[in-house]
């Protein structure tokens, strides 16, 4: 072979050794990247969900791991000093946020971007005084705001850009009523009363009027957090005073039949929810940092689960990913989230590794996007 052929052999096999080394490089790169990035296994994706943390006068954005259900602080808004945001309430369409700021009588919005960051909008809006709870209907065409220490509901409008126009005036809602829900079906909202031991009863008309169902329904004293099955069949309330969950059946007319009046909880049980299928429920004992579980039958009757629940502190607040297997509660000591995946037959709870997770302050509530 001349020295040139023998050169351009060299280089040709140089050329060719260059080319399957780059085509093994992507090969590993692509098998790494579905790997996880080789750091444990396991899928990157992630979902969105957020907090408010009214120490520090900001809402949280959450990053949540879809497969393990880990949970890690992505972004803050800018704190304001005397709003002590609580209640919070993500548009069904995703792409507005609304805050409760306790302190201030006022209500936030925020715009949503794709990544999840907020943007507060506009001014804040007034409501009566203390709200802490907010709620939309299923529509996502009114904001329901309870004003705690204002004893009354605001009801918002809302229209195409988010922004908010009030309907009426402000309904009673009882003494220092604590919390309100409106049935999936959005035909009825409910508010608690834990003074009185009572459940309040309204129809939500397709204009956002209220309506009382008339006389209150009776829970126990201490009735305070309330969670609606998806079917609007059921209701169920926490008793703080004596450790106990009221169950109630919901009729057509939206009137309340007790199920059992005392189903018992623990030491002063506060969040209450039930997974997406609801075939279980899950409370949080704030006074005996545990968590009970409970089946659901078909009747709307509940069986406690063998034993308690560990791995939270001074729980105030529960919730279900809309769509998944993981439990979050919110932990006024220690500043956390704590995680918990649940068995999909047994209801029972396993906490996520790594949890709880800190969150800086007490977190004062948590909503999931849509």
């Amino acid at each position: 072979m001349n020295p040139q052929r023998a050169a351009h052999a060299v280089r040709a096999g140089k050329s060719c050794l260059h080319l399957i080394l780059s085509v093994g490089t992507i090969l590993i790169a692509a098998f790494a990247a579905s790997c996880g990035g080789g750091g444990g296994g396991g899928s990157s994706a992630t979902h969105n969900a957020y907090i408010s943390l009214p120490q520090a006068g900001t809402i949280a954005l959450l990053r949540i791991k879809t497969e393990s259900g880990q949970v890690g602080v992505a972004s803050q808004t800018a704190p304001v000093v005397g709003t002590a945001p609580v209640g919070l309430a993500v548009h069904p369409s995703g792409k507005f946020l609304y805050a409760a700021n306790s302190a201030q009588d006022t209500i936030s919005i925020f715009n949503v971007a794709g990544d999840g960051a907020l943007t507060q909008t506009g001014t804040t809006v007034k409501t009566g005084a203390g709200p802490r709870t907010i709620t939309l209907d299923p529509s996502g065409h009114f904001l329901l705001v309870l004003n705690n220490t204002g004893d009354s509901i605001s009801v918002f409008s809302v229209d195409a850009s988010g922004s908010l126009a009030q309907v009426g005036s402000p309904v009673a809602a009882g003494d220092r009523p604590a919390d309100l829900k409106v049935t999936p079906s959005g035909s009825f909202v409910y508010v608690t009363n834990p003074n009185s031991g009572f459940v309040l009863g309204f129809s939500l008309a397709g204009d956002g009027t209220l309506t009382s169902l008339g006389a209150p329904f009776a829970a126990r004293v201490g009735a305070g957090f309330i969670a609606i099955d998806p079917s609007s069949k059921f209701l169920y309330t926490t008793n703080a005073t004596d450790g106990s969950i009221s169950a109630f059946s919901i009729d057509a007319s939206g009137t309340l039949h007790t199920i059992v009046p005392n189903y018992p909880a623990g030491t002063a049980p506060a969040g209450i929810a039930m997974d997406p299928s609801a075939k279980f429920l899950y409370v949080a004992n704030q006074g005996s940092n545990n968590m009970a579980g409970f089946t659901i039958a078909a009747d709307g009757e509940l069986t406690p689960m063998a034993s308690f629940v560990t791995g939270v502190t001074s729980p105030l607040f529960v919730a279900a990913e809309p769509a998944g297997t993981f439990i979050y509660v919110g932990n006024q000591s220690g500043n956390g989230i704590s995680s918990f995946s649940y068995d999909a037959t047994t209801g029972v709870l396993t906490a996520v590794s790594g949890s709880p997770f800190d969150v800086g302050k007490a977190p004062g509530a948590i909503t999931m996007v849509p």
